[in-house]
């Protein structure tokens, strides 16, 4: 499985546990059916996540639930940035504006990435 494919997974996972409500259908769409740009977005922010995992020599282990959502945040935003010259700003939100669901989804990630290392 790609390692694009494996944080969309995560995500979709995490949305479905998190998301009050039912979720907006791009927020749950397949791999198969996501933007590239959201692919190729996809792919680097495991990729950051992993090495990060890495060169902690795992230790990134010990990190809180908040920190490591927060990392995949920033990772997050900055794909944004590269992939958009003017990003809505929902795309681009700060840790403490994002709402609970998507913190916690972005926890999720990471945590699911942890296991895949």
């Amino acid at each position: 499985m790609s390692n694009g494919r494996i944080f969309r997974e995560a995500w979709i996972a995490g949305v479905t546990r998190h998301y009050p409500g039912e979720p907006k259908p791009s927020y749950i769409t397949p791999w198969d059916e996501t933007p590239e740009w959201e692919r190729e977005a996809a792919a680097a922010v495991y990729g950051q996540v992993r090495d990060f995992i890495k060169v902690s020599e795992g230790h990134a282990t010990r990190l809180s639930r908040e920190q490591k959502g927060r990392f995949v945040a920033i990772c997050w935003t900055a794909q944004m940035f590269k992939h958009f010259e003017d990003p809505k700003p929902g795309y681009v939100a700060d840790w403490a504006d994002l709402p609970a669901w998507q913190r916690e989804t972005d926890a999720d990630i990471f945590e699911h990435i942890e296991r895949t290392v």
